[in-house]
């Protein structure tokens, strides 16, 4: 079961960086940024598993391709921002990770544009003139 790998590892660097926080601090965010870093690449196959499914289930249903991407790009995105707001978070520069959240919600509007395009044409074809 990963998931308890994941949580004890998470559990045993969260008592190094608590002890190591008191002498070096720095250490202590690289510790823990690291370790952020290294659940994530842990994840990435199961990632890549995922996505292989959905890949295989849109062609199969004749979904455009396009917006299978842009859905997987737009999750990606947000993953992403949440993670790099965490980390920042641990630094403790609450207002910088407020900015890396509202940068991945303007780019994730900016992606979703076409899908919603599409999704308000689909929906005045189908009202009578």
């Amino acid at each position: 079961m990963e998931i308890i790998q994941i949580v004890g590892l998470g559990l045993i660097v969260t008592i190094l960086t608590l002890i190591i926080k008191e002498q070096k601090p720095m250490f202590a965010f690289l510790l823990a940024a690291f370790t952020g870093i290294l659940i994530f690449l842990f994840l990435i196959g199961k990632i890549s598993s995922v996505i292989q499914v959905l890949e295989e289930l849109a062609q199969k249903s004749s979904i455009n391709m396009v917006f299978l991407k842009t859905i997987l790009k737009i999750i990606g995105v947000a993953y992403i921002a949440e993670f790099g707001a965490q980390i920042v978070r641990d630094a403790g520069q609450e207002s910088i990770a407020s900015k890396i959240e509202l940068s991945g919600k303007v780019l994730i509007m900016v992606m979703a544009i076409p899908i919603i395009t599409v999704i308000i044409e689909t929906v005045v074809k189908l009202l009578p003139a």
